[in-house]
């Protein structure tokens, strides 16, 4: 049944805020918790060891380097293999639909059904489904096999999304070494602007997630500090 004009003139005046961007802020939470933590706990690792700055600093960006490229490409063969499933998926579900009709419509039935929707309500719909093969195909994919039609720019925009997150969050905690010489003095102010920004990104992270925000940045903060104790500490007992 096509939508009436007042239900187009309710839908016109009632606008849904919904968050919508979450596959693009879990890719930047990716890039960014890990840009902050690895390059972290790599110097003061190495401020342990007793290295100078510029040594750091060098290891450092290097690994921001060599970490941006592996997670973005991570992200890249993780977004393409999803999106290789959803169409091996769609093409499966397409041939059942042309070769067990009978079958794909009492599945239709079945979820409809596990919805409350009474034999007599639902049979209908499923009649009407089976007159559209575009929109069963479509009702298959989302309500039987839970699957979302990928963007096709979804691949290499993830890639993009975590290498530049990882980076901008590696840089973070490297920044103090490129302006002070002693990596003793370098480290101690390193520990310090890598927790407020751990504890400033694990807010936002939870403010966009839905879980507590507070919560949320303690733990970031927490996890930063273990790691980046952890390799100071095994630093120290390796050269002790």
């Amino acid at each position: 049944m096509a939508t009436t004009e007042s239900e187009k003139s309710l839908l016109n005046h009632h606008k849904e805020k919904h968050f919508t961007a979450g596959e693009v802020v879990r890719d930047i939470i990716i890039g960014v918790s890990d840009g902050l933590t690895v390059p972290f706990a790599l110097a003061a690792g190495l401020s342990g060891a007793n290295a100078t700055s510029s040594i750091i600093l060098t290891a450092g960006i290097a690994e921001v380097a060599a970490g941006a490229i592996s997670m973005g490409l991570g992200g890249y063969l993780a977004a393409k293999s999803e999106a290789d499933h959803y169409f091996k998926e769609l093409k499966r579900e397409e041939e059942e639909i042309i070769t067990v009709p009978d079958t794909e419509a009492a599945e239709v039935a079945e979820i409809l059904a596990d919805y409350g929707v009474q034999p007599h309500e639902y049979r209908p719909v499923v009649n009407a489904l089976r007159k559209n093969p575009k929109a069963w195909l479509d009702f298959m994919m989302k309500f039987e096999l839970g699957l979302e039609k990928p963007d096709p720019r979804r691949a290499l925009q993830s890639a993009f999304t975590i290498a530049i997150a990882y980076i901008i969050g590696g840089l973070v905690p490297l920044a103090p070494y490129m302006f002070i010489q002693t990596a003793q003095n370098a480290v101690l102010t390193s520990v310090v602007v890598t927790l407020i920004a751990l504890l400033i990104f694990g807010y936002a992270k939870g403010y966009f997630t839905g879980s507590k925000p507070i919560m949320s940045a303690l733990q970031t903060a927490l996890i930063g500090a273990i790691a980046s104790a952890a390799a100071f500490g095994m630093a120290k007992a390796v050269q002790g």
